[in-house]
């Protein structure tokens, strides 16, 4: 009976969708008739059509997201200290493209440059976020030789260890080469640097295939001989990346050369003969992957997100673009596959990349890989680092990013408006060596404007000694008194008054974002003013739930049940039915959550809570935008981030914790919800 039902209740929405743009009703009579269904339905979410992207309906109410606002999770510039010793070499992946040169004026128009690109790029999904803006360096243009002086010491404060530089050669023509010999004859930068040759066609497509060619190649003997002797000075120059003391070398497509092994013999030998001594060759794992020493070279080098193939999101996301025809895919799945490859026996150097799409190359047709996040390049980065590199010796660790500025493909470690620096500080930390497992780090973000009840709240928690930092959320208005309150409360600096008129929801996930300890810390919430003045008595009660003796045993089941990510304490706020069918979907889609959504949605958010904040990861990961949490619909309050406070279990679970409430904490059983 129940198939039956679904059966005939879609049905009638594929009836409604048809000609819902057909009937003769305003605005308003269209929402309130997809409300009324909404209402009726809500616990049922209608699939997509068939192999097709969801273009939901009402997509007009989503706020625009604007590409230069800052996200939660936007990293400032700081310079910090690296540790003496790095535990390997980074080599980020670098495009000379971004100055106008002749051919491309040619091929593109006048003044051509990749930012062209970049900032043509339209969001395709609701979520997808374009264009991509740079940040503190700008559109720059590398014309300018203070842009790469200023690029390398970016890189060098953030432990890149060195750039590789793409290099065009097209039987004796080179593209975008002028900056790199501008490099070279600048003397005051130290970063080390590398080569990789792009011995493909280059084609009007982006892609290096044999359509629409611009420039190809003419592979040959006397072509390996020209190229090797062009880039001597290249080889011979003191900041050269060497391993073993042998200048490095790359080649993009080694397959594209009619005998791999004869030209790098040729190569090696040119340079025997001419001072250079020997040289470490290596290929660059796009499109094939064999045992370098079987095509001559030495070494071989990762390059994701190539040669992987996560599964696909693109039925999933709700289109802004109904004529998108691109294919949406999940980084995570990429990240989380490659950092558990093994090593093979040959020489390998492991790739990682910060993130994918060319959306911006590919209008209405890109390839986007989705939910790429700093703390998971983070993350992935230090697992190749600290672990899959654990059993090679420390001077042969070599990792490479893909990339330094490929602005274009959405692969990028420089500042963007977005996040900033988040991906450079992420680049930072994972060098770090891995501490020991330390005790949970404990913090309590209190919000309120009602001096009686923060008066309360501290007086409780002040009688433990286990929270670290205790951060006040209040209003302008608000902030006077409860200031004045605060004087001479609780240690010096233990107390931060934190006051911002944005919905509290934007203010705790921006507090807790920039907390340290992120693996290991959990945070209190009180959401002191959503408790009526008629539930002063429930509230009391809280209060006193928050003892020393109680938060403390809070904390003891957080640091002893490593899988517990939530815990809920005394009362909770009722959700809005009528928000939870279509709505709930869409937040679904952009935190990325793939598990399988509860037979009926949730209605009540927990007011007051311990959270590991390992369990927020599919929010914190998802950088949203201020703009976007706090935007009204039409007679409704803010949708988004009134879901995303109801689906917090779902939020957990997806996270990989569970969730308790207080009262089912000492049985030990899992919150049924």
């Amino acid at each position: 009976m129940s198939t039956i039902k679904a059966r005939l209740r879609q049905v009638v929405f594929v009836a409604l969708r048809a000609g819902f743009r057909a009937l003769p009703l305003t605005d308003g009579q269209r929402d309130r008739l997809r409300a009324r269904f909404l209402r009726d339905h809500g616990d049922w979410v209608p699939p997509p059509p068939r192999g097709r992207s969801a273009a939901a309906p009402a997509t007009a109410h989503r706020p625009p997201q604007r590409a230069d606002e800052p996200a939660i999770g936007h990293v400032p510039h700081r310079v910090e200290a690296l540790p003496a010793q790095l535990p390997a070499t980074l080599v980020a992946f670098y495009l000379p493209q971004f100055h106008p040169f002749a051919e491309n004026d040619a091929w593109w128009g006048k003044g051509f440059t990749e930012w062209r690109n970049v900032t043509r790029a339209l969001p395709q999904f609701e979520g997808h976020i374009q264009p991509r803006l740079p940040a503190d360096l700008g559109f720059y243009d590398l014309r300018n030789p203070q842009i790469m002086r200023d690029q390398a010491q970016l890189a060098g404060e953030y432990g890149i260890g060195a750039f590789c530089f793409y290099y065009y050669w097209f039987s004796g023509t080179t593209l975008m080469e002028a900056p790199l010999r501008q490099w070279l004859a600048d003397d005051s930068i130290d970063l080390p640097f590398c080569l990789c040759w792009a011995n493909e066609n280059w084609a009007r497509r982006w892609d290096g295939r044999d359509e629409d060619i611009l420039i190809g190649q003419q592979h040959s003997a006397e072509d390996d001989l020209a190229f090797i002797a062009h880039v001597a000075d290249y080889l011979r120059d003191r900041r050269a990346l060497k391993v073993d003391g042998k200048p490095m070398l790359l080649v993009y497509r080694p397959h594209l050369l009619p005998d791999a092994r004869a030209t790098a013999q040729r190569w090696r030998q040119w340079c025997l003969d001419n001072g250079i001594g020997e040289i470490h060759l290596a290929y660059v794992q796009g499109f094939e992957r064999p045992d370098p020493r079987d095509i001559g070279f030495d070494a071989a080098v990762e390059f994701p997100p190539n040669m992987s193939n996560p599964r696909s999101l693109t039925a999933d996301q709700y289109l802004i673009n109904p004529d998108f025809e691109g294919d949406v895919r999940d980084w995570r799945e990429l990240a989380a596959e490659i950092a558990a490859r093994p090593l093979p026996p040959y020489t390998l150097y492991p790739g990682v990349n910060p993130g994918w799409d060319n959306e911006a190359r590919r209008s209405g047709k890109g390839r986007v890989y989705l939910h790429a996040s700093p703390r998971g390049y983070g993350d992935w980065l230090s697992a190749t680092v600290h672990t899959r590199l654990a059993a090679v010796p420390a001077d042969r660790r070599m990792v490479f990013i893909n990339a330094w500025n490929e602005w274009a493909e959405g692969a990028v470690l420089e500042p963007d408006a977005r996040l900033g620096h988040a991906y450079l500080d992420a680049t930072r930390r994972a060098l770090i060596e891995l501490q020991a497992p330390m005790a949970t780090e404990a913090y309590a973000v209190i919000e309120t404007i009602n001096p009686a009840r923060l008066s309360s709240a501290l007086e409780q928690l002040g009688e433990s000694l286990s929270i670290r930092r205790i951060f006040v959320v209040t209003t302008r208005a608000a902030s006077p008194a409860l200031a004045s309150l605060l004087t001479g409360k609780q240690p010096p600096g233990r107390i931060e008054l934190v006051v911002s008129d944005a919905l509290p929801l934007v203010s705790f996930l921006q507090i807790v974002d920039r907390l340290p300890g992120q693996q290991h810390a959990s945070v209190l919430r009180l959401q002191l003013d959503k408790e009526t003045l008629a539930q002063d008595g429930a509230l009391q009660s809280t209060l006193t739930a928050l003892s020393g003796s109680a938060t403390e045993s809070a904390l003891a089941a957080l640091a002893s049940d490593t899988s517990l990510g939530l815990l809920w304490i005394g009362t909770s706020e009722a959700g809005q039915p009528h928000a939870e069918a279509i709505e709930w979907s869409r937040v679904r889609a952009r935190l990325g959550i793939t598990a399988a959504p509860p037979s009926r949605a949730r209605t009540r958010a927990p007011l007051h809570y311990w959270i590991r904040l390992q369990a927020l990861r599919p929010i914190l990961d998802a950088h949203l935008l201020p703009s976007e949490l706090q935007a009204v619909r039409t007679g409704s309050p803010a949708m988004f981030a009134q879901v995303l406070e109801v689906m917090l279990h779902e939020v957990v679970a997806d996270a990989g914790f569970t969730c308790l409430t207080q009262q089912s904490q000492s049985t030990g059983q899992n919150d049924p919800g």
